[in-house]
């Protein structure tokens, strides 16, 4: 059965992909998601005020907490001892939008991409869950991979990654290798000014 997909046998019948013989590499994925809230939330979030407490703290703990246990939630995940994980926040006030970004990294033999995946899903999920109370029609959406680094493919990237441009200015630098950039500070509350793919971004 050539189908290119690997967590199946000849006969079709899932299964774990077997990395026993490959070579340990330093390992790198990120991922984005957002949550639309309502004015309310958002300045309920961006105030502190929320009844259940620190939305955004909550949810960094929870993501990183959802990366750890990736392969408890998806069938044929490893189990990875994952060395580092970040999770972060931009809030879009215009457009009463919460970005998350997650970036897990491991020395092993086999990417963490869905940990990164489960790491943006889980921190958006809890920032619902924190604000369900103030609204319940916030709306969850684009999550996905940014970029992925080691292993056999290399650096994989996802050239429909949004940018982010704050005060009218666009960042000099590219904003996939600029990680502190892009991924931001999560204990700062950073209005974002303009969203683009990286087509429409000028490298200086």
């Amino acid at each position: 059965m050539e189908s290119g997909l690997t967590h199946f046998d000849e006969n079709g019948k899932a299964l774990m992909v077997d990395v026993t013989d490959k070579g340990e590499t330093v390992r790198e994925a990120t991922a984005a998601g957002k949550i639309m809230v309502s004015r309310k939330v958002y300045e309920a979030i961006a105030a502190g005020t929320v009844g259940k407490g620190d939305v955004l703290g909550v949810a960094t703990t929870a993501g990183i907490m959802g990366a750890k246990r990736t392969a408890e939630l998806i069938p044929m995940c490893h189990i990875l001892p994952i060395t580092n994980c970040r999770v972060t926040f931009d809030m879009d006030e215009e457009s009463c939008t919460i970005y998350c970004y997650c970036t897990v990294k491991v020395t092993g033999k086999t990417g963490v991409e869905m940990e990164a995946l489960t790491g943006v899903s889980v921190a958006l999920l809890t920032v619902y869950d924190m604000c369900k109370a103030l609204d319940k029609s916030m709306e969850i959406g684009e999550i996905y991979l940014c970029r992925k680094t080691g292993g056999k493919s290399g650096e994989v990237r996802n050239e429909k990654v949004p940018y982010i441009q704050h005060e009218n200015k666009t960042t000099k630098n590219d904003p996939l290798k600029d990680l502190d950039y892009q991924l931001g500070n999560p204990n700062r509350k950073r209005t974002v000014t303009g969203r683009g793919t990286l087509d429409d971004l000028d490298l200086l």
